[in-house]
């Protein structure tokens, strides 16, 4: 785990459970962890070929590096590394700085594209997940300066650091990645104020279903 960040340190983990009135939360939270650790290490195997297959691609199409990491934020304001297939050219943003994403993002090659609507330069992540640092299901990790200022202009903004970030989740499924920081918010709130197994498996096989259609990602 990296350093908290000055302005999550005033969530409460304690907080999650007392906001909903749902103490069985509590319970869930281990089978949660031993869930994330099965199916992680299971899927691991056919992503590994996936991912291969990615890097080559991403390889033939464009120079550079076929994977990046950033530093997010996660559970309790915690700072880690992530690490994905690179979907954009090597020097996206170099001119620029860090941009939120848009709909037809000029910095996106047209491998990254694809992988982007199947969500396949996400599969790196099952090692945070491995790790402890994400969960398979839960709000996004953002980066830092985002988290910040999201903090800062929208109300409620941190409460999606009560829960573990995911590699997928109700906001992913049902959004994309052009979506205002306002809309992934009102998501990420839908999925915390329904946390638990049947919310959990029900986005499961959901990302499942987004993975081989593309239907709903964009």
């Amino acid at each position: 785990m990296g350093n908290q960040i000055s302005h999550t340190q005033t969530v409460d983990e304690h907080d999650f459970v007392a906001k909903l009135d749902r103490p069985f939360h509590h319970i869930y939270l281990p089978f949660k962890r031993l869930f994330d650790l099965i199916f992680a290490t299971l899927l691991m195997i056919p992503a590994s070929i996936i991912i291969l297959i990615f890097m080559i691609l991403v390889k033939l199409e464009t120079p550079g590096k076929c994977f990046y990491s950033q530093e997010r934020v996660g559970l309790m304001g915690q700072s880690f590394k992530v690490t994905k297939l690179r979907s954009m050219y090597s020097d996206a943003e170099k001119k620029s700085g860090a941009m939120w994403a848009k709909k037809e993002d000029p910095r996106v090659t047209r491998v990254g594209h694809f992988m982007r609507k199947t969500r396949v330069d996400e599969l790196p992540q099952l090692w945070s997940v491995i790790k402890g640092d994400m969960s398979l299901i839960g709000p996004r990790p953002e980066r830092p300066m985002f988290t910040q200022q999201f903090s800062e202009d929208i109300d409620g903004f941190e409460q999606r650091l009560l829960v573990k970030p995911g590699l997928s989740g109700y906001a992913q499924v049902h959004g994309g990645y052009d979506d205002t920081p306002a809309q992934k918010l009102a998501n990420d709130m839908y999925y915390i104020e329904h946390f638990g197994v049947l919310t959990d498996v029900g986005i499961f096989f959901e990302t499942i279903r987004v993975v081989v259609t593309g239907d709903g990602a964009r």
